[in-house]
């Protein structure tokens, strides 16, 4: 049986670009801190529509201890999973609003 040239080359490449990925590929990629994001806005179409304020209305229930905050406690703005690239306040709160689990 003949072998097609252009199938192999394609396989080999196609290879070996996976293996770059998996081994050596995470460190090209570094997330944005969350002192680089922009900070969310009250009027921003999505936060309007989530109600999300910089301070919540209840002390009990804020970004701080919300399931969705992402980054390192104890800073006070943090990304967030409903707000891609910007940051929220530790403080404030929106309607989807989900305890950390204990």
């Amino acid at each position: 049986m003949k072998s097609n040239p252009t199938r192999r080359r394609f396989l080999q490449l196609s290879l070996g670009g996976l293996i770059g990925v998996t081994l050596g590929g995470k460190h090209l990629i570094k997330p944005a801190a969350a002192a680089d994001l922009p900070h969310l806005a009250e009027d921003d179409a999505q936060a309007a529509a989530l109600k999300y304020v910089h301070v919540s209305p209840e002390s009990d229930k804020h970004c701080e201890n919300c399931a969705l905050i992402q980054g390192t406690d104890g800073d006070e703005w943090r990304p967030c999973a409903l707000f891609p690239g910007k940051a929220v306040n530790a403080k404030g709160w929106c309607s989807a609003y989900a305890p950390k689990p204990s």
